[in-house]
């Protein structure tokens, strides 16, 4: 066999050992029936959207409608809608995000690159990246966002 061979097949074996480290007790939690998860359908028109918001960085305006939090990492799965011409200031996470447009169009400013995102969209913001949002003068943009962990927000300084 040959030493790339090995290598590849040492790395193979190490990746699904750590798979099934991990699988293991995430189907442990499972089956305890304190971490059950609930069945849940959402139609777009028919969210009950929180009151208007923002200032210091967020976009004045926006509204949120929180959908649940995950027992074991308190990360939060909510929609977001930013109003049409609004601005998102360059800021970071602790956590992971994970983001798809179900609405409208947006920019999104990922550390140096930038991004022009539609409807169906989808994008994983690592945690501790400096990002920004931008949305155009036309339509409101809604996003389904998906925390990591606990939700911050820590704004950049310019």
């Amino acid at each position: 066999m040959s030493v790339r061979r090995k290598i590849f097949k040492n790395l193979l074996l190490s990746l699904v050992a750590g798979l099934f480290s991990f699988i293991a007790p995430v189907d442990s939690l499972a089956q305890d029936s304190s971490f059950a998860t609930e069945a849940l359908t959402v139609n777009l028109a028919d969210i009950s959207w929180g009151p208007p918001g923002g200032g210091s960085g967020v976009p004045v305006g926006v509204r949120t409608a929180r959908q649940g939090i995950d027992p074991i990492t308190g990360g939060i799965t909510y929609y977001a809608m930013f109003p049409a011409g609004s601005h998102f200031d360059l800021h970071w996470h602790t956590h992971d995000e994970f983001v798809v447009v179900v609405q409208g169009a947006v920019t999104v400013e990922l550390g140096e690159e930038t991004h022009s995102l539609k409807l169906g969209s989808y994008v994983v913001i690592p945690g501790k990246m400096n990002h920004s949002w931008d949305v155009p003068e036309d339509d409101d943009v809604v996003i389904l966002v998906r925390r990591a962990g606990p939700a911050d927000f820590n704004f950049v300084a310019k």
